[in-house]
C-alpha cells in the first residue's frame, strides 16, 4: 500500500462523502478507492469510515486522522510548490460556484480572456444560487455577496453591490408612487425566496431600518423578479447587475433612493487560507482587476 495514496483517497472520500464521488474526482475506479481506505485502516488497527448501504460517516478516529491528513497533504503541496517553478503556474482544474444571473451576466464574457491569460487552467463552473459547502462539494473557489465577511470563511471582496428599489412607470402610474419606506406595505412587492431578511426589506447603510413587505409574486431568480418588475407586475429591490439596464433605460425607476441601502459586497470564497494554489488567486486577481471598487454594470447610474 503507497500510505500517501490511501490517504488523499481517505482524504477526498471525507470531503466528497461517498467512494463514488471522491473515485470520480480522482479518476480512479470506486473499488480500488474502497480497498486503499480498507487497507489504510487495516494498517492503523482501526476503523475510519462508518458505512451502510445508504450512509458513508466517520468515526471519532475519522475526524481526527483526517485533520492530521489535511496538514500532512497540505505541507507537501506547499513544499512542491516552493521548489517548483511548474508548480507556481495557474494549472489545472477551477471548480467554481457563483450565483446565477451574476455568473452569466457578468463572470461568463470574462472567461475567455482569462483562459487566453491562463490556458493550463480547465475550468468547472456551478452556477445556482444556493450556498455551497466548499469542501464536502469540492470547490476550489465559490462567488458570494453578503454585507460582510462570510462566518469562518478566508474571502478577499471583490466589488461593491448596489442594491436599488424601483418599478416601471406602468405600474406607478395605476398603484402610485411611495415616497416612504413605510409606503410600500401598501404596495405589490416582489419577494426573492433566498433573501437573508425574508419578506423585511431595510433601509440604511448599516440596514437599521426595516419595513415588512407583501406581494403575490416570489421567485428564487433575480432576472425572474427584474422581468416582471419591467412587466408592471411590482416593486423589486434588486442588485444593479441585475437591474442595471432596466433603470437606464427607463423600464424601470429608481425609487426612495435618498433612504439609502445597505452595503453589499462580492466576495470570493475559499477553502484555506494556507494553501491558495496558483489558479485560485489567479482567478481572484483576475475579478478584483475586471470589477473593482466601480464594477462595470454601475457606469452611467450616478
Amino acid at each position: 500500500m503507497d500510505r500517501l495514496v490511501a490517504m488523499q483517497v481517505f482524504a477526498k472520500v471525507m470531503e466528497a462523502g461517498s467512494f463514488v464521488r471522491a473515485a470520480e474526482r480522482l479518476q480512479i475506479s470506486t473499488t480500488a478507492a474502497s480497498r486503499l481506505v480498507a487497507d489504510l485502516e487495516n494498517h492503523l488497527g482501526t476503523r475510519l469510515l462508518n458505512r451502510t448501504t445508504r450512509k458513508l460517516s466517520p468515526t471519532e478516529a475519522g475526524y481526527a486522522y483526517y485533520e492530521r491528513c489535511q496538514q500532512i497533504l497540505g505541507d507537501i503541496e506547499e513544499a512542491e510548490a516552493a521548489l517548483s517553478t511548474a508548480t507556481q503556474r495557474p494549472r489545472g482544474t477551477l471548480r467554481i460556484s457563483a450565483p446565477l444571473s451574476l455568473g452569466i451576466r457578468h463572470l461568463s464574457p470574462l472567461l475567455a480572456e482569462y483562459r487566453r491569460r491562463y490556458p493550463e487552467v480547465a475550468l468547472d463552473l456551478e452556477l445556482a444560487d444556493r450556498a455551497v459547502d466548499l469542501v464536502d462539494e469540492g470547490f476550489d473557489l465559490a462567488l458570494r455577496i453578503s454585507p460582510q465577511l462570510p462566518n469562518n470563511l478566508i474571502a478577499r471582496r471583490l466589488c461593491p453591490i448596489r442594491l436599488v428599489i424601483c418599478a416601471s412607470p406602468d405600474y406607478l402610474a395605476r398603484h402610485g408612487t411611495p415616497t416612504t419606506p413605510q409606503a410600500l406595505a401598501g404596495h405589490n412587492c416582489l419577494g426573492y425566496t433566498y433573501a437573508s431578511t425574508g419578506d423585511d426589506w431595510t433601509f440604511g447603510t448599516d440596514g437599521s431600518e426595516k419595513v415588512k413587505v407583501k406581494g403575490n409574486f416570489r421567485a428564487n431568480n433575480g432576472d425572474m423578479l427584474c422581468a416582471a418588475a419591467i412587466a408592471g407586475e411590482g416593486i423589486v429591490r434588486q442588485p444593479t447587475f441585475l437591474i442595471g439596464d432596466a433603470l437606464r433605460s427607463g423600464e424601470v425607476v429608481s425609487l426612495l433612493a435618498e433612504h439609502g441601502q445597505p452595503e453589499l459586497y462580492a466576495w470570493a470564497v475559499y477553502p484555506s487560507r494556507r494553501h491558495v494554489t496558483a489558479k485560485v488567486r489567479s482567478m481572484i486577481d483576475y475579478l478584483v482587476e475586471a470589477w473593482g471598487d466601480a464594477p462595470p454594470w454601475d457606469r452611467g447610474l450616478g
